[in-house]
């Protein structure tokens, strides 16, 4: 059994820094919601994307879904991207779709708080219409959707609607990471 899949989910324990991951599907907005969240705070941010190995994109350019084997590892560098900032918080924008994947990057960031941009099929589905010059087709939604987990009964755990205005998904974020993390 590796770290990653012996972690289990407990309530974040509170640090002096912000441990962020925007969380969801294809075409949620994480990597563009998560820069702003970041830019707002004051904190860096991350796109897990540019940790994936290259047998990965290679194999999601293909339209091929990732295994949890070919996850593992990326989500081991999820954790000590989170674990090991210098700064005062920081944010990364990773699907993070099964609660076990959540988990394994709580091994090394056990107070990581996760903002989840929840959608419907058909705001997620115009959004990556409309997208160009990334490596995730979309026709992988459908197998995104089937693997998200929800956050159920996850204390250090944000959902934001992203219906929502730019602004209005930004004020949400923000005011819930700071009322779990009193930042």
């Amino acid at each position: 059994m590796t770290s990653s899949e012996s972690a289990a989910a407990s309530p974040a324990p509170k640090s002096t820094v912000t441990r962020v991951v925007v969380m969801g599907v294809s075409g949620a907005g994480k990597s563009t919601i998560g820069t702003l969240v970041a830019d707002a705070m004051n904190f860096p941010f991350v796109d897990a994307d540019s940790l994936h190995p290259l047998e990965n994109i290679r194999k999601m350019a293909a339209g091929t879904p990732l295994t949890d084997e070919d996850r593992w590892p990326w989500l081991d560098l999820v954790g000590h991207e989170l674990a090991n900032t210098q700064a005062r918080g920081i944010v990364v924008a990773c699907s993070a779709l099964k609660r076990r994947y959540r988990d394994a990057i709580r091994v090394q960031a056990p107070d990581t708080v996760f903002l989840h941009l929840d959608g419907s099929l058909e705001v997620l589905s115009s959004r990556l219409e409309g997208r160009s010059g990334h490596f995730m087709p979309p026709k992988l939604l459908a197998s995104q959707l089937d693997a998200l987990e929800p956050l159920e009964g996850d204390e250090s755990a944000v959902v934001v609607d992203i219906s929502a205005t730019m602004a209005e998904i930004l004020d949400h974020s923000v005011a819930g990471i700071r009322a779990i993390t009193r930042d």
